[in-house]
């Protein structure tokens, strides 16, 4: 636990309970607790109104009126239905779940929608999907965002009330359990957390908090939430130290901190790495930065652990699929030498001109960093998400190329994260989808069909998936019996026997000093090498339509898809369409 006091939410007293709203735009605040007359609260010099209510015991329902609006605690710690509902007083946690350690380079990551990861889309529900995962080879499940949604689903990223797990997938202490349930398993659990905006409805915090924000500076979601307040960064450092201290989360991942629009961002990000570590030291600090600022990765300043890193994604995507539209289009030009660059030296945008959207120059060199700063995905929730269907590429990729993807994934020294289902190749789509009424749910359909204004005007409404359907959230449930079918079993062991390869023969070597990469360009194969004061690792790579030979090891590869020969030693014939993999101890 950290030192210092929380300032946001409410806390039990030996007699009751003290309540707090930060509302400095506002003359008078009255708390109203349910079945008793509302109390109000005293405003004090720092923006806050306060009181205290004897009498009251975990389970009580509350909700603070401003005028003639009751609006939820923002920091509420549970909901009694919906967001827009009666806020619950909720005991701390007796004990938290069990202790969990292990080292960083041994992460291979899932990524959970709590939602529709299971049939009945529950934390307790993701309890008995935990073993999958476990003997799949995962070691650590990212769930994505948990906190209190409008409605009753959501696709992740419109949560308005930070500190309450949303009560379509269950209560504070059913989250702690599945937190337990997976430390036992010796699964790590981090969770996503979104503080660069908060969903279209059910955030009332403009209504008497407008300081929390900056009207002259515009996003894609309203005006910036104003990081130079000092209160303000409070909300979401404690809001981070929160869910490490009281619920036994291992990590967090900070979605999109690119997206901090006002000048605190920078303070920001060290106050939020400081209250993470002040709680739990070895917490995994992962960070979204489409900015590719490699500062906040570098050990020894202990801030950050790794950053998503959407430069490999797009790379080996373009050259594994050929799709060059959209924001794959900068890495178009020469997809193996992006490749080189994503695989040897984390990112292809170290202070480059970006050309998509005109943008500027884009990144900071890294190649000084340790592959294990890098997460990398051959597909996340964004990228099956921003397309319109919610395809995978299990679905329309072709199976030898996605073989090979999943094993350069696998085993290249990076952490390896994968999407829900991606381990067992379910085609199972994953589209935007959510449950706002009215104007905002005509808007978000309308956004979506100008989004996709190409798709929709070539196949029709009537393939394009409806955000606002029922349908179209269920569409993305990773059923039981598609995990069941032959197809899945086959493809999920052989995902297991990579994780057992990297298990076996990357995590001895990755776990030691990093001693630099270097990555070898023969035509459009490419030969990768990453050395370790424990030994080298060594990847061979082609994913061209013809075959290429290529200057390698003598040793037979330890593992290897496609087809190869060894013409003479230390030649190597690749593919079309193959990879090879060699742990040379030192």
């Amino acid at each position: 636990m950290s030192d210092n006091p929380r300032r946001f939410g409410p806390e039990l007293t030996a007699s009751g309970a003290r309540f707090r709203l930060f509302a400095p735009d506002v003359p008078a605040v009255e708390l109203e607790i349910e079945g008793r007359v509302p109390v109000p609260l005293t405003r004090t010099e720092d923006g806050f109104f306060a009181g205290e209510v004897d009498g009251l015991a975990p389970g009580a329902r509350y909700r603070f009126k401003v005028g003639d609006q009751p609006v939820p605690d923002p920091a509420s710690r549970m909901q009694a239905e919906d967001a827009d509902g009666w806020s619950v007083l909720v005991a701390p946690p007796d004990a938290l779940p069990r202790a969990w350690s292990r080292p960083w380079h041994e992460a291979v990551i899932a990524e959970v929608h709590v939602g529709t990861a299971t049939p009945d889309g529950t934390f307790l529900g993701l309890i008995e999907r935990l073993d999958h995962y476990r003997d799949a080879g995962f070691t650590v499940i990212e769930l994505m965002p948990v906190n209190e949604f409008p409605g009753r689903r959501n696709w992740g990223y419109d949560g308005v009330l930070l500190y309450a797990p949303d009560r379509a997938y269950g209560t504070p202490e059913e989250l702690r359990a599945l937190i337990d349930a997976a430390h036992a398993r010796g699964l790590g659990v981090m969770l996503d957390v979104v503080y660069n905006h908060f969903g279209p409805s059910g955030n009332y915090l403009p209504l008497y908090a407008k300081s929390f924000f900056r009207q002259d500076i515009s996003t894609p979601w309203g005006p910036a939430i104003d990081l130079e307040n000092p209160l303000v960064r409070a909300f979401f450092t404690e809001n981070a130290a929160y869910w490490l201290s009281d619920f036994g989360f291992d990590g967090l991942r900070f979605d999109a901190v690119h997206a901090l629009a006002t000048d605190g961002a920078e303070t920001f990000l060290r106050e939020l790495a400081g209250a993470c570590r002040a709680v739990r030291p070895d917490a995994f600090l992962v960070l979204e930065n489409h900015d590719n600022i490699a500062e906040w990765l570098t050990r020894d300043d202990r801030l950050y652990t790794a950053q998503w890193n959407d430069d490999w994604h797009h790379a080996l995507h373009v050259l594994g699929s050929g799709e060059t539209t959209g924001y794959y289009a900068p890495y178009a030009t020469d997809a193996t030498e992006a490749a080189a660059r994503a695989l040897g030296q984390g990112f292809v945008y170290q202070g480059d001109p970006y050309p998509y959207a005109d943008g500027p120059p884009r990144g900071t060199p890294s190649d000084h960093l340790p592959p294990d700063a890098f997460v990398s995905f051959v597909q996340n929730h964004d990228h099956i998400g921003n397309r319109p269907l919610g395809d995978r590429l299990a679905g329309t990729l072709a199976a030898e190329r996605l073989a090979v993807l999943r094993f350069v994934l696998m085993l290249s020294p990076e952490i390896p994260l994968l999407f829900q289902g991606e381990e067992a190749l379910l085609p199972t789509p994953f589209p935007f989808f959510c449950d706002f009424e009215g104007e905002l749910a005509d808007a978000v359909r309308n956004g979506r069909k100008a989004e996709f204004g190409d798709f929709f005007s070539a196949h029709g409404e009537a393939e394009f998936p409806d955000p606002l359907a029922e349908s179209t959230f269920r569409s993305a449930i990773i059923t039981d019996a598609a995990l069941a079918s032959e197809d899945a079993q086959e493809a999920l062991a052989a995902f297991a026997e990579l994780a057992e390869t990297r298990r076996r023969l990357v995590w001895p070597i990755a776990g030691t000093r990093y001693e630099g990469s270097q990555v070898k360009r023969s035509g459009d194969a490419l030969l990768a090498h990453w050395r370790y004061e424990a030994g080298e690792l060594v990847l061979a790579l082609n994913l061209q339509d013809s075959r290429s030979t290529i200057h390698a090891p003598s040793e037979t590869p330890d593992a290897r898809v496609g087809s190869m020969a060894q013409p003479a030693p230390g030649r190597l014939a690749l593919g079309p369409v193959a990879a090879a993999f060699w742990s040379l101890p030192a």
